[in-house]
């Protein structure tokens, strides 16, 4: 039996993808939502932990994935949902330590197989998905400058960023100031734009 942890902010998607993967009678799927991952992994910890990258969730996800030890025998392995035309997603999720890569926007029948493939150790990168890859290597900005970005991308004010990070705020201000810097833009907003524009946001 391969145990999943599902994390989504959208009901119908999760129910969705929970109900796709329950086809499989040898997986036991459980769900959650933004704040949710901690205590699920305390309470019944999860081979594999399914995240979609597009999803405010994902950050969450990719923070735990980051805080656990490199050395620890029982880390989950992570399967993300992606798009092949979104670099710093990707790259923010191989940072992360994701060996499953699926496209969201490709079939979905093998998502089961997927699963039962990284629980036991292997790797899945779906083709549609290679050349996003490749250019995920390309992007100029370091994990914590697009992660950064990322977050100020959603509305988030200087202050919570730092917050949600553990940073101090003048770091997230340099953080956000080498961002500006490395896309050439005339400002935060700006920055912004011109990332999403090349796929990495």
């Amino acid at each position: 039996m391969t145990t999943v942890l599902l994390v989504h902010a959208v009901p119908l998607w999760r129910a969705s993808l929970a109900c796709l993967l329950s086809t499989d009678p040898r997986i036991r799927v459980r769900t959650t939502d933004k704040g949710g991952l901690r205590g699920c992994m305390t309470e019944c910890p999860a081979e594999v932990i399914l995240a979609d990258l597009e999803c405010p969730d994902s950050m969450e996800v990719l923070t735990f994935m980051e805080s656990l030890s490199p050395a620890s025998d029982h880390s989950p392995a992570l399967v993300v949902l992606a798009r092949g035309d979104r670099a710093g997603d990707l790259r923010r999720a191989g940072d992360a330590g994701a060996v499953g890569y699926v496209d969201k926007l490709g079939a979905v029948e093998h998502l089961p197989a997927i699963v039962h493939k990284v629980a036991g150790g292997g790797r899945h990168i779906d083709e549609s998905l290679a050349f996003g890859l490749l250019r995920a290597t390309e992007v100029p900005l370091s994990p914590r400058e697009l992660r950064v970005l990322a977050l100020a991308a959603e509305g988030e004010s200087v202050s919570s960023i730092a917050n949600a990070l553990h940073l101090a705020s003048g770091t997230v201000r340099n953080y956000l100031a080498a961002a500006i810097r490395k896309t050439g833009a005339r400002n935060r907003m700006d920055a912004i734009r011109l990332s999403r524009d090349f796929g990495w946001l």
